[in-house]
């Protein structure tokens, strides 16, 4: 991880206020097994390492005029890159799904005030206390970034589309079905 060569900076209790003040930026490249909740959603892949999968990330603070007057506002930039493997929901192979991380979070005293703050701002609010941990805010914004049905643009092996149930045979197969008016028809005669 890099920092600023005035000041090392701890990611995982990170005095966000000092760190804005100095307009400091953290900057690291680690392994995915490193966020264990995105890692649970990684598909098994037999061929790729945990370890070899990674997190591109970046952090910078600054100090931004309050649009209400008074004390500046802090302000932390967040930006994270991330190839990971899902299972594609077609052929239920991996899929390396690209997640992307470019967010501004504004903070405020405490979680009252970012609850009061909330539906009058458009910018994300996180509280001063407790420190926040970059890893666990980072890898919130990857999970949130994750697709609802991940797939494969293409799948990379042939796909069979056909209903399971046992009553559906193949083209061809399928037994003849009566129609119930029909039925009815006849019983009416």
């Amino acid at each position: 991880m890099n920092a600023n060569p005035k000041m090392a900076w701890n990611a995982d209790r990170l005095d966000i206020r000092a760190f804005a003040l100095a307009g400091a930026s953290l900057k690291a490249d680690e392994p995915l097994t490193r966020f264990a909740r995105l890692l649970e959603e990684a598909c098994p892949d037999d061929d790729a390492q945990p370890t070899a999968l990674r997190v591109h990330w970046q952090a910078h603070g600054e100090m931004r005029p309050s649009a209400k007057g008074g004390a500046p506002a802090v302000w932390l930039h967040l930006e994270a890159h991330a190839t990971v493997p899902l299972t594609c929901q077609r052929c239920l192979g991996p899929a390396n799904t690209p997640l992307t991380v470019d967010r501004w979070f504004r903070f405020v005293a405490d979680e009252a005030a970012a609850e009061a703050e909330d539906d009058d701002c458009e910018e994300d609010l996180l509280a001063l206390e407790p420190r926040p941990n970059l890893h666990e805010l980072l890898e919130d914004e990857l999970l949130m970034e994750l697709p609802l049905v991940p797939m494969h643009e293409e799948c990379p092996v042939p796909v069979v589309m056909q209903a399971t149930d046992p009553g559906v045979g193949q083209e061809g197969d399928e037994p003849q079905r009566r129609n119930p008016f029909a039925e009815l028809a006849r019983l009416k005669k």
